[in-house]
C-alpha cells in the first residue's frame, strides 16, 4: 500500500525471514561464525540460542542459502513439537532415508547409520539443523544425543545444530542431560542490537526495499529501539506500522510521534507514565453519566464560542439524552467554523472513554442510513449486506476519505495510548464534524488526522443490493448499471448497448478513463471504491455525505 508513496520496491519491514535483509550486527557476524564452524568442521554439536526475534532464523536461513559447503546435505526440523519415533522419522525423510512400513526406532537409527557411512564415503558432510529445540521433549533429546553416537574411528558422522530460545540453555543445563550438554562444541547467545546498530538496522532494509532517502528521522530511529529494545521483529513490526501511518497522513518522513502511535497500536501497551495509563480508567470507571457531564462542563468552562462547536446526536444511542438537551439548550445550532474549540481532541476522548467503543460507532453510523444495528453474533458487516447494503473495511489516507464522501468509523489512539471508534459525520473546508459517545463536535482536520492511522470504515449502496466487483470478461446484473450510470455522468464514458450485462473491452476502457479522470488506480476494475465514486456523481437520494453531491452543485 505505502511501497510507491516513499519509492520503494518492496515492504521494507517484513517479518516473514529474508536473507537479503540480513543485517550483520556485530553480535549477528559472530553467531554466523559459529554456524559456520559447526557445519565445516568435523562433527560437532552447536548450540544458538537468543530472544524472541532477534533473527536466529534469519541466520539460519542465511546460513544454509549461501555459506554451506557443497558436499554438504542438511536436514532441517522446523516443528520439533514431536515424540521420538516421529522425530527420527523426520530426520530419515528430510535426507532421503527410506522408512520402514512399520518404523522402529532401530530399523531408523540402522538406515540413518549406513546412509552416513555412504556419505561419509563419498566425500559428503551430513548436517541436522533443530530451530525452537527448547520445544523437544526429554526422550527426544536423548534421540539426539544417540544420533551423536554415529561416527567413524575417527569423526562423527552428523553435525547437529540446535537452535532456540533462552531456555534451551536452562534445560540442557539440567543434571539428566548433562551427557548431550557436554558434547556441545560451541554455544552462542544472540542479543539484541544496540540503540546505533537498531538506527543502521533501519537504514539497511530501506536501502535493500529500495529507498533513496532518509524515511524514518532521527529522533524516529531512537525511539525505535526505545520501544523495541534493538529486537529486530519489533523494529520490523513497529516501522512497519509507522510506515503505514505516515502513508495515512500524507508524511513523507517519520517522527517520533508517528512511531510511538505504531507502537501503541501493534503492542498494545501505552508509551506514557504508570499515573497518566490508570487515570483515564477511573475516570471512565465513574460511569457514562459523569462522563457526559463532564466532557459538557469542560467544553462550558472555556470560552463562548466553544459552547456552539456541540450539536445534538440524530441517532439514539445514548440513553442520557436529557442531560444532553438540558446541557445545549442555549447553543447556537450552527457550528462556529471560524473558532476552534478550547478543548481539545485529545481531552474529549479521554473524557469519553467508554463511550467512545465500536459498538456505539456502529449505531450511529447505521442510524445515519436510517438504519437499525442490532449487535448480536453477526458482524456489522453481514447485517449490512442483509440490509443491501456494502460494508468497505480498509486504510487510507485523508484525500482519499474525502473522495468517497460517505460518513466513517475512524479509530483514533489517544496520547496515551487507547483507542477510539469515532464517526465522522461531516466536512467543511479544514474542519470534520466527529461523533463522539453520541455527541457532535468540531475539530480541525488536522488535528484529527494527528490521531487517526488511516483505518476507517463505511456503508454504501450498491447497485441492486449486492456488493460485488465486476471484472472485464464477465457478466453480471450490475454490468448494465455500470454502463448506464457512466453515461449519465458524462456522454464520453457511454458504451453501447446499454442494456447489456457483459463486461466486455469497451466497457474496460471506459471504465479506466473514468478512473484516470478521478485519480482512482486504473485497473479497469469497477471494484467497490469505483462504484462509491460513481454513485457520488449519482447524487442517490438517502445518501448520507461528508459534503454536498457533486450533480446537486452543479
Amino acid at each position: 500500500m505505502y511501497t510507491s508513496f516513499f519509492g520503494l520496491n518492496e515492504k521494507p519491514f517484513s517479518i516473514t525471514p529474508d536473507p537479503r535483509y540480513l543485517f550483520m550486527s556485530e553480535r549477528h557476524g559472530e553467531a554466523l561464525a559459529h554456524l559456520v564452524y559447526g557445519v565445516t568442521e568435523s562433527g560437532g554439536f552447536v548450540q544458538l540460542t537468543g530472544e524472541v526475534g532477534t533473527g536466529k532464523t534469519t541466520l539460519v536461513r542465511s546460513l544454509l542459502l549461501n555459506r554451506l559447503p557443497t558436499n554438504a546435505d542438511v536436514a532441517v526440523v522446523l516443528n520439533p513439537q514431536l515424540s521420538a519415533l516421529e522425530f527420527l522419522q523426520t530426520v530419515c525423510e528430510e535426507l532421503g532415508v527410506r522408512v520402514p512400513a512399520e518404523p522402529s526406532a532401530k530399523a531408523m537409527l540402522d538406515g540413518l547409520n549406513r546412509h552416513l557411512l555412504d556419505a561419509h564415503a563419498d566425500g559428503r558432510r551430513t548436517i541436522l539443523i533443530v530451530d525452537e529445540a527448547q520445544n523437544l521433549a526429554a526422550d527426544v533429546l536423548e534421540e539426539v544425543r544417540l544420533l551423536t553416537n554415529l561416527e567413524t574411528a575417527k569423526q562423527k558422522l552428523l553435525q547437529i545444530i540446535l537452535i532456540g530460545q533462552p531456555e534451551l540453555r536452562d534445560v540442557l543445563a539440567r543434571s539428566d542431560l548433562r551427557q548431550l550438554a557436554q558434547r556441545i562444541t560451541g554455544r552462542y547467545h544472540l542479543e539484541p542490537l544496540s540503540r546505533d546498530e537498531t538506527a543502521k538496522y533501519i537504514e539497511h532494509r530501506l536501502k535493500v526495499a529500495g529507498a533513496l532517502t532518509d524515511i524514518f528521522d532521527a529522533g524516529a530511529k531512537r525511539e525505535v529501539y526505545s520501544l523495541s529494545e534493538g529486537v529486530p521483529r519489533l523494529i520490523n513490526v513497529i516501522c512497519d506500522r509507522a510506515l503505514l501511518g505516515a502513508y495515512s497522513l500524507e508524511m513523507r518522513q517519520v517522527n517520533r510521534r508517528l512511531v510511538r502511535r505504531a507502537a501503541a497500536e501493534v503492542t498494545g501497551k501505552s508509551t506514557t507514565p504508570a499515573w497518566a495509563q490508570w487515570a483515564v480508567p477511573v475516570m471512565a470507571g465513574a460511569g457514562a453519566v459523569v462522563l457526559l457531564a463532564g466532557l459538557w462542563s469542560l467544553l462550558e468552562e472555556t470560552s463562548p464560542a466553544a459552547k456552539t462547536v456541540i450539536k445534538m446526536p440524530l441517532e439514539k444511542t445514548s440513553s442520557l439524552r436529557p442531560i444532553a438537551l438540558s446541557a445545549v439548550a442555549s447553543a447556537d445550532p450552527e457550528p462556529a467554523l471560524d473558532r476552534a474549540p478550547e478543548v481539545s481532541l485529545d481531552e474529549q476522548l479521554r473524557l469519553a472513554t467508554g463511550l467512545s467503543s465500536p459498538e456505539a460507532s456502529l449505531d450511529t453510523l447505521f442510524s445515519l442510513w436510517g438504519l437499525e444495528y442490532a449487535g448480536g453474533s453477526r458482524t456489522a458487516c453481514e447485517q449490512a449486506a442483509a440490509l443491501g447494503y456494502g460494508c468497505l473495511y480498509q486504510r487510507g489516507t485523508w484525500a482519499g476519505l474525502r473522495q468517497l464522501d460517505r460518513p466513517a468509523i475512524l479509530t483514533l489512539v489517544d496520547r496515551i495510548g487507547n483507542n477510539h471508534s469515532v464517526v465522522v459525520t461531516a466536512l467543511e473546508g479544514d474542519r470534520a464534524e466527529l461523533s463522539i459517545g453520541g455527541i457532535r463536535v468540531w475539530h480541525p482536520v488536522d488535528a484529527v488526522a494527528e490521531l487517526w492511522f488511516g483505518q476507517f470504515m463505511l456503508l454504501w449502496k450498491p447497485p441492486n443490493g449486492v456488493a460485488v466487483s465486476l471484472r472485464p470478461g464477465a457478466r453480471d446484473r450490475n454490468v448494465p448499471w455500470l454502463r448506464q450510470s457512466l453515461a449519465a455522468i458524462d456522454p464520453q464514458y457511454a458504451t453501447t448497448p446499454l442494456d447489456s450485462d457483459f463486461f466486455d473491452r469497451d466497457l474496460e476502457q471506459k471504465v479506466r478513463d473514468f478512473q484516470r479522470d478521478n485519480r482512482l488506480e486504473v485497473d479497469g476494475l469497477a471494484g467497490q471504491q469505483t462504484q462509491i465514486i460513481i454513485n457520488n456523481f449519482l447524487a442517490l437520494d438517502g445518501t448520507p455525505r461528508l459534503a454536498m453531491p457533486r450533480l446537486a452543485r452543479e
